[in-house]
This record gives C-alpha cells, structure tokens and sequence, in this order.
C-alpha cells in the first residue's frame, strides 16, 4: 500500500511536466492558421470539408510537439538549457525523461502526423507531400540536425515560412485546389505573429543563447535590434490590413483593429523590461494576440 500511495503522485507529476513539454500555450500557433486558411476558403465558391480542417489541424499540432521535443532534448544536449534557465522548466533539463527518450517521443508524434497526412496526400496530391515532408524534416532540423535553424538564427523565418504561408496556403489549397494572393497574404500575416512567440522566447534567452553559441536572430541582433523585430512583428500584419480593404472586404480590414491594444501592450512590456524572466507573462500575451488577431480577421472575412 506504501508503495502505490508514493509512486502514483509522482507518476502523476511526471505525466503532467510531460504534457507542459507540449508547450500547450503555445499550440495557438498551429489552431490559428488552420481557422483562418478554413475561413478563406469559406468564401470562395469552393465546399469546404470539415475532415479536412480537423486532420490537418490534428497533424500541424503534432508536428508542433514534436518540434518542442526535439527543441527540449537538443538544447539540453548542447547546454542551453541549464539550472540557470530563466524560461519554463524542461523535462530534460529536470531529468524527467532522458534526451533520448525525450527524442522517442518526438519521433512518434513525428510518425502520427505523418499517419494523419495520408489521407490529406490522398487529397491534395503533390504539393501537400512536399509542404508535409518539409514540415516534419524542418521541424526536426530546428534545433537539430548538422545545420540546426535555431542555432544559425533562422528559427523566425522557418516560423513564418512554416506557421503561416505553408500552413495557411497547404490548407487553403486542400480545401478549395487553388494557390492565391489571399491566402498568401493572410498566411504571412499569421506567421509574423506567430514570430512574435519565438522572438520574445530567444530575447528572454538571450545572455543564456550567447554563452553556448546559439546564434539565434535575436543574439545576432542584439538586445536593441530583438526588440525592435518584436515591434516590427506586432505591428506589420495591422498593416497589411490595407491589402483586405483593397479587395473590398471592410470587415475583415477593420475587425481584427480590436486585437491593436494587446499589440501595444505587448511593446510597451517588451520596450521597458530587460531580459528575464517576466518574459514568459509577455509570451502568455504574445500568443494571446496570435489568436485573438487570426480569430477576428477569420470572422471578418465569413462577413
């Protein structure tokens, strides 16, 4: 009885520091591209299938999970996550599970994306091979890999490249069989919020980074540089809301306006905090703003 009373809490803890190895607060980054790629193509003269929306959202969260496992495993491997982390704990910085293990786990949500691809293959044919096979070869290549993306400060494009134009336009194109100015406009205003997650995590990081020689944008840049890439991404998809209005859909331009505040508050918290941190409240925020911003706009263009 002694036994069982000790092992199941800490059967318990390790279940739940494995799932917050997720990162589930950020799995907006995968929700909102497939919402609003849905709703554009709710506007077309196109049906749209709601297997579809559910089996690519299925697979982009399982892609996503697995790149933070491999992120969790490898960073650690190569001593960028240490005792004197500053962000999140990680389960292979705390010991919960070995890299190696961490690196299983990776590779089986790797191999049930893949699963769950099949059938959207079936669909889409070519283009959704490729967009898939980059997807999960890339999300690997992150953080490890000869060339890891993260370590040679390219994390912020594969983001955008990957969280919004493959992502937004893939889906697009399976629901309705075509490539438009839409949906790559609306795929790279998802993906620059996106970034902002990942330049506020490396910016949080940054001291951290530099020691171990992980050259992420913000290390290249610098803590003044970073910040103003945080600006930038915040800012640019409100002001691509002028392509929406050219195209005369006024609710769709204006609606997502109601997101600006949080965009703001955002670069005020950045602008006038160093490094640390309070960072991870100003991811909370970050990612707050990834999805209020992609759920307005997807309203505003169904209206």
């Amino acid at each position: 009885m002694t036994t069982a009373t000790t092992s199941s809490p800490v059967i318990k803890n390790k279940f739940q520091s494995v799932v917050l190895a997720f990162r589930p607060k950020t799995l907006t980054a995968s929700l909102v591209p497939c919402v609003a790629a849905t709703a554009l193509a709710a506007t077309t003269q196109m049906k749209f299938q709601w297997w579809i929306f559910a089996y690519a959202l299925l697979a982009s969260f399982l892609i996503q999970i697995g790149t933070n496992l491999v992120n969790d495993a490898m960073d650690f491997k190569k001593g960028a996550d240490t005792k004197e982390r500053i962000g999140p704990e990680r389960i292979t910085q705390a010991g919960v599970l070995t890299s190696m293990q961490v690196l299983g786990l990776a590779t089986l949500f790797f191999i049930c994306a893949i699963l769950l691809g099949v059938p959207l293959v079936n669909e889409g044919g070519q283009p959704i091979v490729i967009i898939g096979i980059l997807s999960v070869m890339m999300g690997y290549a992150y953080t490890a890999g000869p060339y890891p993306l993260a370590y040679r400060g390219l994390g912020d494009l594969f983001v955008i490249l990957f969280f919004g134009l493959a992502a937004v336009m893939g889906l697009f194109y399976l629901h309705t069989k075509m490539w438009t100015m839409d949906s790559f406009l609306l795929g790279l205003q998802i993906g620059l919020h996106a970034t902002v997650l990942i330049a506020i995590n490396n910016l949080r990081d940054i001291e951290g980074d530099a020691k171990v020689n992980k050259r992420t944008l913000a290390v290249r840049l610098g803590i003044d540089g970073a910040k103003k890439e945080i600006y930038f991404m915040c800012l640019a998809p409100f002001v691509l809301q002028i392509y929406w209005a050219t195209q005369g859909r006024w609710v769709a331009a204006v609606l997502p306006f109601i997101a600006l505040p949080l965009a703001i508050k955002i670069m005020k918290n950045v602008q006038k905090t160093a490094p640390s941190a309070q960072y991870n409240q100003f991811l909370g925020q970050s990612a707050g703003l990834h999805l209020v911003f992609g759920v307005l706009l997807s309203i505003g263009l169904i209206l």
